[in-house]
Protein backbone atom coordinates (compact mmCIF):
# COMPACT_ATOMS: atom_id res chain seq x y z
CA UNK A 1 0.00 0.00 0.00
CA UNK A 2 2.65 2.34 0.87
CA UNK A 3 4.25 2.08 -2.75
CA UNK A 4 1.09 3.70 -4.44
CA UNK A 5 1.04 6.49 -1.72
CA UNK A 6 3.68 8.66 -4.28
CA UNK A 7 1.91 8.37 -7.46
CA UNK A 8 -1.73 8.59 -5.13
CA UNK A 9 -0.57 12.15 -3.98
CA UNK A 10 1.39 13.05 -6.90
CA UNK A 11 -1.83 12.51 -8.82
CA UNK A 12 -3.83 14.52 -6.21
CA UNK A 13 -1.14 17.65 -6.68
CA UNK A 14 -1.76 17.58 -10.89
CA UNK A 15 -5.23 17.55 -10.09
CA UNK A 16 -5.35 20.15 -7.99
CA UNK A 17 -3.20 22.58 -10.52
CA UNK A 18 -4.98 22.27 -13.67
CA UNK A 19 -8.50 22.55 -12.08
CA UNK A 20 -10.16 26.41 -13.61
CA UNK A 21 -11.66 28.06 -10.01
CA UNK A 22 -14.72 29.32 -12.17
CA UNK A 23 -17.77 31.40 -11.37
CA UNK A 24 -21.41 30.94 -12.58
CA UNK A 25 -23.19 34.26 -13.93
CA UNK A 26 -26.97 34.49 -14.92
CA UNK A 27 -27.62 36.51 -17.79
CA UNK A 28 -29.98 37.75 -20.63
CA UNK A 29 -31.23 40.43 -23.07
CA UNK A 30 -34.12 41.44 -24.74
CA UNK A 31 -34.93 43.85 -27.79
CA UNK A 32 -37.43 43.31 -30.80
CA UNK A 33 -38.58 40.22 -31.33
CA UNK A 34 -35.53 38.90 -29.19
CA UNK A 35 -35.16 37.41 -26.29
CA UNK A 36 -32.00 35.30 -25.06
CA UNK A 37 -30.42 34.61 -21.74
CA UNK A 38 -29.05 32.07 -19.57
CA UNK A 39 -25.87 31.26 -17.97
CA UNK A 40 -22.16 31.46 -18.14
CA UNK A 41 -18.92 30.04 -16.16
CA UNK A 42 -16.02 32.61 -16.18
CA UNK A 43 -12.65 32.57 -14.38
CA UNK A 44 -13.59 33.80 -10.84
CA UNK A 45 -11.23 36.50 -10.96
CA UNK A 46 -11.06 39.14 -13.42
CA UNK A 47 -8.15 40.13 -15.29
CA UNK A 48 -6.40 43.85 -14.50
CA UNK A 49 -8.91 45.68 -16.32
CA UNK A 50 -12.22 44.23 -14.22
CA UNK A 51 -12.96 42.04 -17.00
CA UNK A 52 -14.13 38.39 -16.66
CA UNK A 53 -13.30 35.60 -19.45
CA UNK A 54 -16.88 33.79 -20.84
CA UNK A 55 -14.98 30.00 -20.28
CA UNK A 56 -18.56 28.50 -21.20
CA UNK A 57 -22.36 29.14 -21.99
CA UNK A 58 -25.87 27.62 -21.59
CA UNK A 59 -29.45 29.07 -22.63
CA UNK A 60 -31.29 29.73 -25.23
CA UNK A 61 -32.63 32.95 -27.71
CA UNK A 62 -36.00 32.52 -28.62
CA UNK A 63 -36.51 29.17 -27.78
CA UNK A 64 -33.48 27.76 -29.48
CA UNK A 65 -31.00 26.18 -27.60
CA UNK A 66 -27.52 27.54 -27.84
CA UNK A 67 -25.55 24.64 -29.07
CA UNK A 68 -21.84 26.30 -28.64
CA UNK A 69 -19.58 29.52 -26.95
CA UNK A 70 -17.91 30.91 -29.93
CA UNK A 71 -13.92 30.76 -29.47
CA UNK A 72 -12.33 34.43 -28.17
CA UNK A 73 -10.54 35.65 -31.10
CA UNK A 74 -12.04 34.64 -33.90
CA UNK A 75 -15.35 36.09 -35.24
CA UNK A 76 -19.00 33.87 -35.94
CA UNK A 77 -19.52 33.40 -39.06
CA UNK A 78 -20.74 36.24 -41.51
CA UNK A 79 -19.09 39.02 -39.17
CA UNK A 80 -15.63 38.98 -40.40
CA UNK A 81 -13.49 40.93 -39.58
CA UNK A 82 -15.31 41.39 -35.82
CA UNK A 83 -14.07 38.89 -33.61
CA UNK A 84 -15.18 38.62 -30.46
CA UNK A 85 -13.28 38.62 -26.88
CA UNK A 86 -15.82 37.18 -24.63
CA UNK A 87 -14.95 38.83 -21.51
CA UNK A 88 -17.93 40.63 -19.44
CA UNK A 89 -17.54 42.91 -16.52
CA UNK A 90 -19.91 42.96 -13.03
CA UNK A 91 -21.47 47.00 -13.81
CA UNK A 92 -21.63 49.68 -16.13
CA UNK A 93 -21.63 48.62 -19.61
CA UNK A 94 -20.96 45.21 -18.85
CA UNK A 95 -20.44 44.02 -22.97
CA UNK A 96 -17.13 44.87 -24.07
CA UNK A 97 -16.86 46.34 -27.95
CA UNK A 98 -16.06 42.36 -29.38
CA UNK A 99 -18.58 41.05 -26.86
CA UNK A 100 -19.49 37.49 -27.09
CA UNK A 101 -20.51 34.33 -29.61
CA UNK A 102 -22.24 31.77 -29.89
CA UNK A 103 -23.58 28.94 -32.09
CA UNK A 104 -27.53 28.02 -31.84
CA UNK A 105 -29.16 24.69 -32.75
CA UNK A 106 -30.78 25.58 -35.87
CA UNK A 107 -27.28 27.33 -37.35
CA UNK A 108 -27.69 30.58 -36.49
CA UNK A 109 -25.04 32.89 -34.83
CA UNK A 110 -25.60 35.62 -32.30
CA UNK A 111 -22.49 38.03 -31.60
CA UNK A 112 -24.05 40.70 -28.22
CA UNK A 113 -21.70 43.58 -27.72
CA UNK A 114 -21.77 46.64 -26.22
CA UNK A 115 -20.76 50.25 -27.77
CA UNK A 116 -20.67 53.86 -26.48
CA UNK A 117 -23.02 52.42 -23.49
CA UNK A 118 -25.65 50.86 -25.87
CA UNK A 119 -25.93 47.39 -26.52
CA UNK A 120 -26.45 45.23 -29.74
CA UNK A 121 -27.02 41.72 -30.75
CA UNK A 122 -26.02 40.63 -34.54
CA UNK A 123 -27.84 37.73 -35.95
CA UNK A 124 -25.92 35.68 -38.65
CA UNK A 125 -27.54 33.00 -40.62
CA UNK A 126 -27.00 31.24 -43.85
CA UNK A 127 -25.68 32.01 -46.07
CA UNK A 128 -22.98 33.55 -43.77
CA UNK A 129 -22.59 36.33 -46.12
CA UNK A 130 -20.08 39.03 -43.83
CA UNK A 131 -21.87 41.51 -43.04
CA UNK A 132 -25.33 40.86 -44.00
CA UNK A 133 -26.70 39.72 -40.48
CA UNK A 134 -29.39 41.23 -38.67
CA UNK A 135 -28.38 44.27 -35.65
CA UNK A 136 -31.22 44.45 -33.11
CA UNK A 137 -30.47 47.17 -29.88
CA UNK A 138 -31.09 44.78 -27.10
CA UNK A 139 -30.84 45.61 -22.87
CA UNK A 140 -28.03 43.27 -21.71
CA UNK A 141 -27.89 42.31 -17.99
CA UNK A 142 -25.68 39.50 -16.22
CA UNK A 143 -25.10 39.08 -12.70
CA UNK A 144 -22.87 36.56 -10.68
CA UNK A 145 -25.18 33.67 -9.68
CA UNK A 146 -25.65 33.35 -5.95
Amino acid sequence: MKRHLPIALALAALTATTQVNAASWIWKYTGDQVAAGGTFTTADQPDSNGRYEILSIAGQRNGIAIKALQPAGTAIPGNAPYKVDNLIVLSGNQLSKAGFGFALADGTYCNPFGDGGKSTEYLSSRPYKDGAGKETAVSFEARRAP
